[in-house]
């Protein structure tokens, strides 16, 4: 919910925000010249994350228990492990590419992957 709240934040905080963050300097042109295409796109990526948060929250039996619980807590952890993993290729083969950004964000996603495993292995009987 952080990561939702953050992206949030930054559509509110405007070109300086995607720049810090790291989204990339033509998304901050881009939200500079008032363009729809940063918000839409920071909108769905904040969409996207409360729904994973919601999800993490109805496992933890804070909030109650979401339809195909099971599959989407097994597939939101999967794709939070992998996002954390792709840094490894892309500094090998890209290194460009593997911007502090890239580093920060794999390292976020390897934190919220881990809690993730280790909340799915406790509570895999009781969901």
């Amino acid at each position: 919910m952080a990561a939702a709240l953050i992206h949030l934040a930054i559509i509110v905080g405007g070109p300086g925000w995607y720049r810090f963050f790291g989204a990339g300097e033509r998304m901050a042109v881009a939200a500079e010249q008032g363009r729809v295409f940063p918000w839409l796109v920071t909108l769905a990526i904040a969409g996207v994350l409360g729904g994973w948060g919601l999800y993490a929250f109805s496992g933890a039996n804070i909030l109650p228990k979401l339809p195909f619980l099971k599959p989407a807590l097994t597939g939101i952890t999967a794709i939070y492990c992998l996002r954390a993993m792709v840094i490894f290729p892309l500094a090998m083969f890209k290194p460009k590419a593997a911007t502090l950004f890239m580093w920060w964000s794999s390292a976020v996603c390897a934190v919220y992957g881990a809690v993730h495993v280790v909340g799915l292995i406790t509570i895999w009987d009781r969901i």
